[in-house]
């Protein structure tokens, strides 16, 4: 019943109407015209006028939280960047992770390298940015580019036309082939995608089972740790990988699954 009424909700949004901020208007505006009535009659008192400029009604603010310290973008992006952080790098380089989200944090404390499918129309201190579609062959000069690689949330995308690159069922293969070629023998792959039953809703995203993802990386890579973000968005880090927790993908139906490895 929730999975319904969220796929409702995502239609209703992509025709132009969003409920919940439906919701928030009939809550919030008689709330805006009560406190807008306070401020007028205070002006007449104030030791400082301002003059009132064009209307800006906020009416969702004062019915949500501060802010959102939960899911998968939040725990993935600091945890991996303190990862990163920690392990000190010569070449760090990323793929397809948000940049101002994951990449931002990065920057803060070293250079990055960005590669992604769309344009980056902006300069950014500490970001070298070059545009490359990761599911064709990369260019010899990209082999064994770097010792530190992540790829957060991304490879999930490709061959789904999403972001405008081809459909292609097996996109995510040509992606994993090319993230194993980049990255030095003995680098580092930092690597997140939505885990859960095997699925592709389309065109969105795949969900992968941990199961085939441990058959992926098998002789590829070395786990060395293991984290995710359950349904409810909170984090378990460290998570050890049972036969019992891998067949049941961690109890979850949309999580996240974070790893760090060497490449073999």
């Amino acid at each position: 019943m929730k999975e319904k009424l969220r796929q409702i909700y995502r239609f209703s949004v992509m025709l132009g109407v969003d409920p919940r901020r439906t919701m928030f208007f009939v809550r919030g505006f008689p709330l805006y015209i009560r406190d807008l009535v306070t401020l007028k009659r205070q002006q007449s008192t104030a030791v400082r006028k301002f003059s009132l400029g064009k209307p800006y009604p906020c009416l969702e603010d004062r019915f949500t939280e501060s802010g959102s310290a939960k899911g998968h973008y939040f725990h993935q992006d600091l945890l991996v960047a303190r990862r990163i952080y920690r392990n000190n790098p010569e070449i760090h380089a990323d793929v397809g992770s948000r940049v101002d989200g994951f990449v931002a944090h990065v920057a803060s404390f070293r250079p990055v390298i960005v590669f992604d499918i769309r344009p980056l129309s902006n300069t950014v201190p500490n970001i070298q940015f070059k545009q490359a579609d990761l599911m064709e062959p990369v260019a010899a000069e990209l082999k064994d580019y770097c010792d530190s690689l992540s790829c957060l949330h991304a490879l999930e995308h490709f061959g789904l036309g999403r972001y405008g690159d081809p459909v292609t069922y097996d996109g995510y293969i040509s992606g994993l082939s090319n993230l194993w070629s980049i990255l030095k023998t003995g680098g580092k792959l930092y690597f997140s995608v939505p885990i859960g039953p095997q699925r592709i809703e389309f065109n969105a995203h795949r969900i992968f089972s941990v199961g085939y993802l441990l058959e992926i990386f098998a002789d590829k890579y070395q786990i060395d740790h293991f984290s995710y973000v359950d349904d409810q968005g909170s984090l378990h880090e460290n998570a050890p990988l049972t036969a019992s927790d891998v067949s049941a993908n961690f109890g979850c139906d949309h999580g996240c699954g974070i790893f760090e490895m060497t490449k073999l």
